[in-house]
């Protein structure tokens, strides 16, 4: 682990990924890091619910599975870009492509290494919170 995984502890992180036993594992490492997952959700409609209504309480980031059950959660990202709220792509995908307008966004490849989880989540939250 990274020396900054400190900074993760406490953060409530949005996991949206369809796959349970990828799921499963994505909160095991979460838990390790400190963080308080919410959900874990399957499908982009119970995700975008909970972001868009916003009465759940907070969500500091969110790691978003690109493809989930056959749909993109690009939905998902723009109501979490909406209320100000940093996220990262997942994907299984060998080459992570994906609409030029979500480019730059941060992503970690599947299958998921618990260190490239903390630095995504690290970095992530770090670029967030300076430019806050």
């Amino acid at each position: 682990m990274c020396s900054d995984v400190a900074s993760l502890a406490g953060l409530k992180v949005l996991v949206l990924e369809d796959e349970p036993l990828v799921s499963m594992m994505l909160e095991d490492m979460l838990l390790d890091f400190g963080c308080e997952v919410v959900g874990p959700f399957a499908s982009v409609g119970q995700a975008l619910a909970l972001v868009s209504d916003g009465r759940e309480g907070r969500v500091d980031i969110a790691i978003l599975d690109v493809n989930v059950a056959g749909e993109h959660s690009f939905s998902v990202a723009q109501a979490l870009i909406d209320r100000g709220t940093p996220f990262i792509f997942s994907s299984g995908l060998d080459d992570f492509r994906m609409d030029p307008r979500w480019a730059g966004r941060p992503n970690l490849q599947k299958p998921f290494v618990s260190a490239n989880l903390e630095k995504a989540l690290v970095e992530a939250w770090a670029a967030a919170s300076a430019s806050a």
